[in-house]
């Protein structure tokens, strides 16, 4: 990627309506894959990177509707061996053909656990690992389920948590390859094969409202953070019998990622504190420094480059180092509220919100 911008900021490809949604985009061989709302139905489309041609549609009778976070779907659809996989935020999980949208099988994950909505809908993107589509309905003794990648046929379910926003990810520590997530009022890791508890931290925050992903800091170490007053921490992941004990690092309310996440860099932690940039040593939680203000935005990181969205839809080149704040040019992007995650590839960085979406060359 470019170590800076033009004066007017790089190139615009194209830009081009989109239905409503807080989705981003997954991208496989020149296509992005995003989930959007059009009038009363979800649909999942798919688009060409270089021209933003719509490809293929594939969409369901579906509205979810909530005056403070808006309409539409929320979960970015997961991309895997020829398949999407995108779920609606009532709970619609389908697997489609990513080269013409055809369906392969579909269920849904609410009405199959026997759990209710949440209060902004499901927000987790399907991670898809060892032939399983792992999601997160909440339901009681169905907190988290993995679905066969190619039956749609479920193979485990787990747990009795109440859900929050994040989406499950796949990491090793301590050792242990395993899932992790954040709960309503915990952040956990399970196992792959059979879904078993691995261990357990509390995690708790007004509402229930986990939203921020966790961060891998170390072989052993996760970061975690949640706005609403919460802050961050780092815990420590240790042996203890057949499964793992966590223990407290350190512990702040310096960094609360609200509604989006941090990313790591050579120790450091660079995120959004309420909307205010700022970075830390993850060993020791030490804030280096705060900076600029984007609002409730998003940010990427690419080489040591942070590419930010700002609420307001403008687009931010930030040098991610801890000496000091430099923010190396902030450009008009796309117009409106803007809380979905960009995603770049192949030097191509697409971004989108409820109304539109935009990709420029950031070669």
């Amino acid at each position: 990627m470019a170590a800076t911008w033009p004066a007017g900021g790089p190139r615009m490809l194209w830009k081009q309506p989109i239905g409503e949604g807080h989705a981003s985009f997954a991208i496989a061989r020149g296509v992005a894959y995003t989930i959007e709302q059009r009038r009363n139905r979800e649909v999942v489309a798919a688009y060409d990177v270089a021209t933003g041609h719509e490809r293929w549609t594939h969409g369901w009778d579906a509205l979810f509707s909530e005056a403070m976070g808006g309409d539409g779907p929320r979960a970015t659809p997961t991309y895997a061996d020829g398949i999407v996989y995108a779920l609606g935020a009532a709970g619609e999980l389908r697997a489609l053909r990513a080269d013409a949208g055809t369906l392969v099988w579909r269920a849904n994950i609410l009405a199959d656990a026997g759990a209710a909505n949440l209060q902004w809908g499901m927000s987790g993107a399907p991670l898809v690992v060892d032939g399983k589509v792992i999601v997160q309905p909440g339901g009681r003794g169905a907190s988290m389920v993995a679905y066969g990648a190619s039956s749609g046929k479920v193979v485990w379910k787990s747990l009795d948590d109440q859900q929050a926003y994040v989406s499950p990810m796949l990491v090793t520590l301590a050792g242990r390859r395993q899932i992790v997530t954040v709960t309503g009022n915990r952040a956990i890791g399970v196992s792959v094969d059979d879904g078993s508890l691995l261990w357990s931290h509390p995690w708790e925050t007004d509402n229930a409202i986990n939203i921020a992903q966790p961060i891998v800091i170390g072989p052993s170490r996760l970061f975690l953070s949640s706005g609403y007053g919460k802050g961050a921490a780092a815990i420590e992941l240790a042996p203890d019998g057949d499964r793992l004990r966590a223990t407290t690092i350190w512990q702040h309310t310096r960094m609360k990622n609200k509604l989006s996440s941090s990313v790591l860099l050579d120790g450091y932690v660079y995120g959004l504190d309420e909307g205010i940039l700022s970075c830390l040593d993850a060993a020791s939680g030490q804030v280096a420094w705060k900076g600029g203000r984007y609002g409730h935005g998003q940010i990427i990181l690419a080489g040591d480059r942070l590419l930010i969205t700002t609420e307001s839809g403008e687009l931010a080149l930030v040098h991610a180092t801890p000496a000091r704040f430099e923010e190396l040019a902030r450009v008009p992007g796309i117009e409106g509220r803007t809380w979905n995650v960009p995603a770049i590839a192949d030097g191509i960085l697409l971004v989108r919100n409820a109304n539109e979406m935009a990709a420029f060359d950031v070669r």
